[in-house]
């Protein structure tokens, strides 16, 4: 799940998944984080999900997918266009 809002002017998006679904560690990765899983790993929050915050630039367009354990690539079916091999999102 994709949460949205403005901090400061600036579009932030909030990339939500359940806490245990897949297993173990996930980040999400994206054009706006050079790829690299590092970046933005997902953590565990108070109501059950685990979440990872992006701040990024209007009225843009980005790519992303999330990376689980065990090199797992998978998408979110919330995201605002699939292009085959990518989710998009647009701010």
């Amino acid at each position: 799940m994709l949460e949205r809002k403005r901090l400061g002017g600036r579009p932030q998006v909030t990339f939500v998944l359940p806490a245990d679904t897949p297993e173990g560690p996930v980040s999400v990765v994206g054009d706006f984080n050079h790829r690299n899983p590092a970046a933005h790993p997902l953590q565990p929050q108070g109501d059950g999900t685990r979440a990872a915050k992006v701040s990024l630039p209007a009225h843009s367009s980005h790519s992303f997918r999330y990376l689980a354990a065990g090199n797992y690539w998978f998408d979110d079916d919330h995201a605002d266009h699939h292009n085959g091999t990518n989710n998009r999102i647009h701010t």
